[in-house]
């Protein structure tokens, strides 16, 4: 604050100071000449110039109290050598300067003091006649008056100019809290935002990998090597799409299966996947007229699927899983998936986080899942994201 205020200061200083060295070259001397008057003037600049900028710069008491007493004792030598003297103009710089470098109650005495001074100058020259007390009185006590509000007045604006950088200061300071609160939560989030795709994409091709592969030594130990060959192209297919889906992963791209594909094309592909892989018939069907409805949910709409297919082939037992995407409602869609498995009790503990991912990030779009299911009557998962 100080550092944007200073340069107003030291220009009305030198404007003030340059109209009193003027009015002093300009005036009638007084019974001393001009030197005196100018030589005083020159201490009042200088000691600006090396005390005043030093206790305004750096807000240090010593160095304003050093100045001020330099300033007013050498403006009081200048009344008293010249009576008639007009650098009076300089209190336009120096009385605000005393209110903005000293303490508020320094600077109320400086002001009692300095108007009392220059009072009894005054009186002193005019012989100390009992007739002009009055005067002298009632003109300090104006001057005095008019002087401490001005003081006060710019103490205040000193104050709030003050209260001001603070409130700038916290608010610089709670900014930045901010931003690194932001991006821890940015890395946690991304952590699990990839938590989450590997777990719907590598970890679940890599299932289906292990279980090819123990298919096609079954297959093998049977001497069926046509099943077996079958079962090898199937693990290289897999490994191949996950490669891929791991490539996008770290590119941030679209899913794989989204790739110059619809969504409805991509559950289909899904589904013929689950039926070559484990035998379990997967259908797929579309309803209503496709719409697009952005990345973010139909890569929400993709990923449950996998998610409730995995879950499918791994516990469920299931002979047939039924996989519905439905346009029909002009503000929703609707991903079911109905399995005729085991089912299980809902109440119960889970192991895992397939289903949570999926509640997570069909909250990220503004969806919602719901879980149905009892144990022997199968297992229904509904999802429902806005268009």
């Amino acid at each position: 604050m100080w550092r944007r205020q200073q340069p107003y200061w030291h220009a009305v200083f030198a404007i003030v100071w340059a109209a009193a060295v003027v009015v002093t070259l300009i005036d009638d001397p007084g019974p001393h000449g001009r030197g005196p008057s100018l030589a005083l003037l020159g201490v009042i600049a200088l000691a600006y110039g090396t005390l005043g900028v030093r206790g305004m710069t750096n807000r240090d008491v010593r160095w304003a109290v050093a100045y001020q007493v330099v300033a007013w004792t050498a403006l009081l030598g200048i009344q008293w050598v010249d009576s008639g003297t007009q650098a009076w103009l300089l209190y336009f710089a120096l009385f605000p300067q005393l209110w903005a470098m000293l303490p508020t109650r320094w600077a109320v005495v400086g002001t009692l003091v300095v108007v009392s001074a220059f009072s009894v100058v005054r009186w002193a020259q005019l012989g100390f006649s009992s007739d002009s007390l009055t005067e002298i009185l009632i003109s300090s006590v104006i001057s005095m008056g008019l002087s401490l509000s001005l003081g006060l007045f710019i103490n205040r604006l000193v104050g709030e100019a003050e209260s001001r950088a603070e409130t700038i200061d916290e608010l610089r300071a709670t900014q930045t809290r901010l931003a690194a609160a932001e991006r821890d939560r940015g890395v946690h989030e991304e952590r699990e935002r990839i938590s989450r795709e590997i777990h719907d994409t590598l970890a679940q091709g890599f299932t289906s990998v292990v279980a090819l592969s123990r298919a096609a030594q079954a297959a093998l130990a049977r001497g069926d090597t046509t099943t077996a060959a079958e079962r090898l192209a199937l693990i290289e297919h897999t490994a191949s799409d996950n490669l891929d889906e791991a490539r996008l992963i770290v590119a941030e791209l679209t899913p794989g299966h989204l790739q110059s594909r619809t969504l409805g094309e991509a559950l289909e592909r899904l589904g013929a996947a689950v039926t070559s892989e484990t035998g379990m018939r997967a259908a797929v069907r579309v309803a209503g007229t496709p719409v697009p409805l952005g990345g973010s949910a139909e890569v929400v709409i993709l990923r449950t699927a996998q998610e409730a297919l995995s879950n499918v082939r791994r516990h469920a037992s299931a002979g047939r899983v039924d996989l519905t995407l439905a346009y029909d409602d002009p503000d929703e869609v609707v991903l079911t998936v109905h399995d005729d498995g085991l089912g299980f009790d809902l109440d119960g503990a889970r192991s895992g986080f397939g289903l949570d991912g999926v509640q997570a990030r069909a909250a990220e779009v503004g969806g919602a899942v719901q879980v149905l299911s009892e144990p022997g009557t199968g297992t229904t998962l509904r999802l429902v994201v806005p268009r």
